[in-house]
């Protein structure tokens, strides 16, 4: 089966645009079935510090922080 890699490198100063690749990993990619994976690089390194973590807060998506936790109970795995 084909996976999917999503490269994001948008940092928490643009908070809708960083955490769109996390949304797509747990709500739309593993539901259906899609093996996936998140790259973080750049100033998308910054989304997995604690204190960063909590005040990413994009428009029309759940907090940064629900969608991670998504991604550790479905194993998606990221990289930075």
């Amino acid at each position: 089966m084909a996976g999917l890699l999503i490269v994001a490198s948008t940092g928490p100063q643009d908070a809708t645009r960083a955490s769109i690749p996390f949304h797509i990993a747990v709500n739309g990619a593993k539901p259906h079935g899609t093996q996936v994976a998140i790259a973080l690089a750049g100033d998308a390194a910054e989304l997995v510090k604690p204190d960063v973590i909590a005040n990413v807060l994009g428009q029309g998506l759940p907090p940064l922080r629900d969608l991670l936790d998504k991604c550790l109970e479905q194993d998606v795995p990221f990289y930075v």
